[in-house]
């Protein structure tokens, strides 16, 4: 092991010692509760300024561990396109999460980010039971918008981008696992110190303003962590061992993680129709099925050759 890296064994010998089923567990609080946080600084720090905090210490935090500038020297091209991609990814979809949160509730937001996912399954995969699925999600999302929600076409922009970006992030974050824990980790790493450079210039002159404030810092740093650490790896350390389509199904759990926890942090209270709405997406993500990954040509040949001298 070269020294300053990340110990080969040390974060896969983690991802097995603990079920995958375990750390998405712990993902899935922490997706949340990080920007419950974070709504809580808006006032002070600003929209922007909290994602400059968020990316900032995520990215301080995994430089030391990931080495992010070797790993970009030493990947091959296809690899940096898959890093450079998974940072804009972070830093914009990052930041629209915020500009949502500012003007609607974190259970709507949390819920229409589903609706990509479901829509790429049945891209992938055109079977009833994903139209069913899509139909269901759309349904929730809708109920959840409501009448009230619908003079805020910005903050809906905002939802929207950022539940695009979000099946960006699956996907790419599946690739990005491929290798194993330690592997994923490291390109964590390298795709946030990207997302850190894209996002520099956008929130440091709000971010700036709390410098003054040591408290405020602290609490910034605390978001990062909560939002963009913990849940990040422990997101890797689960699609490590976890076929994607249990990966998928197990997002089910975020729309009821996230009402949970504004109810908690931020007194947004559901109503009646928001659990019916909620609901819905929740039996949409669990009914639906992503396309299998491919087959690798070798195994493919190998089943055919099996295939042949069977017969």
């Amino acid at each position: 092991m070269s020294s300053g890296a990340v110990a080969p064994s040390g974060l896969n010998r983690a991802a097995n010692a603990v079920p995958p089923h375990a750390w998405f567990g712990v993902s899935a609080v922490f997706h949340y509760l990080g920007p419950s946080f974070a709504v809580l600084l808006f006032p002070v720090v600003g929209v922007l300024g909290v994602a400059w905090f968020r990316i900032a210490t995520a990215a301080l935090v995994f430089a030391p561990f990931t080495k992010p500038w070797r790993t970009l020297r030493r990947a091959d091209v296809k690899t940096r396109r898959l890093l450079i991609g998974l940072g804009i990814c972070l830093a914009v979809m990052n930041t629209s999460f915020y500009l949502a949160l500012d003007t609607l509730p974190m259970s709507l937001v949390a819920a229409m980010e589903f609706v990509g996912t479901i829509g790429v399954a049945l891209w992938g995969l055109r079977t009833r039971r994903n139209v069913a699925a899509l139909v269901l999600a759309i349904i929730g999302v809708f109920v959840l918008i409501d009448v009230k929600w619908a003079s805020n076409p910005l903050g809906l922009f905002w939802a929207t981008l950022n539940a695009a970006l979000f099946v960006g992030y699956i996907i790419l974050g599946h690739k990005a696992a491929q290798g194993g824990a330690r592997d994923g980790v490291e390109r964590l790493g390298a795709a946030m110190a990207i997302a850190f450079v894209i996002l520099m210039p956008i929130g440091f002159i709000e971010a700036v303003r709390a410098f003054g404030m040591p408290l405020v810092v602290l609490a910034g740093i605390g978001v990062g962590v909560c939002s963009s650490v913990i849940p990040y790896v422990c997101d890797q350390l689960a699609m490590s061992r976890l076929p994607r389509a249990s990966f998928a199904l197990m997002l089910a759990l975020l729309p009821a993680t996230a009402t949970i926890i504004a109810a908690v942090v931020l007194a947004q209270m559901p109503t009646p129709q928001d659990l019916l709405g909620i609901a819905l997406v929740m039996i949409a993500i669990a009914i639906h099925r992503p396309a299998p990954p491919p087959v690798p040509v070798a195994c493919r040949q190998t089943a055919v050759s099996s295939a042949e001298e069977t017969a």
